[in-house]
């Protein structure tokens, strides 16, 4: 079934709201001519019983206690009545650890998920992978000793660098220079040979 679950009555439309068959209403309080309207609503929804008047119900409510309207074996519905809710018998607490060891061992699972196994992830088989293609020298690649920067951690030693590893930073460098070369090296030469035609 479909189950609407709201502290006011006015929050589902009335065409829902004609349509439900068990109703528990619990207590509402009227503190302003629009509650008091709304609880008038509420009440007049029920089947009246009449050894209460329910709009009067509604509002005297108790804990636990609750309005209670259901549908009948010929889909009827029921005249309301004012009933004491008995609450869930189910614990709100986790299991004690004697309670959890009797429910694993009478389980059908029992003795296959009990060890915890840890295998090695993707992420970690691909960064034992890259580790170790870092650590192989690629062939026909030769390697420089380069001083190390001065920075706190770096005084006075040297750090390996592959050849032609530069970083993209000096790739990019390298090629504006080269062509900031060839564009003055043509101006150049457009000038001087532009004055010999002269």
């Amino acid at each position: 079934g479909v189950y609407f679950v709201t502290q006011n009555p006015a929050d589902i439309p009335e065409p829902v709201l004609a349509q439900l068959g068990n109703r528990i209403q619990h207590a509402l309080r009227a503190y302003t001519p629009a509650e008091r309207k709304a609880i008038r609503a509420a009440a007049e929804s029920f089947r009246v019983n009449p050894a209460f008047r329910t709009e009067d119900v509604i509002t005297e409510l108790a804990i636990g206690e609750a309005l209670v309207s259901c549908l009948g074996d010929r889909g009827v519905p029921s005249i309301v009545e004012r009933c004491l809710i008995r609450p869930p018998s189910s614990r709100l607490e986790p299991l004690s650890e004697a309670e959890r060891r009797s429910d694993l061992s009478a389980s059908a699972m029992a003795g296959k998920y009990d060890r915890a196994i840890d295998r090695e992830s993707a992420y970690e088989l691909l960064q034992k992978a890259v580790a170790a293609a870092a650590q192989t020298p690629e062939p026909g690649r030769t390697t420089e000793a380069e001083p190390a920067s001065g920075g706190p951690w770096g005084g006075g030693r040297t750090r390996r660098r592959s050849a032609g590893s530069d970083s993209l930073v000096e790739t990019t460098m390298k090629s504006v220079l080269r062509t900031a070369g060839r564009e003055i090296t043509r101006s150049i030469l457009r000038g001087v040979l532009g004055s010999l035609r002269r």
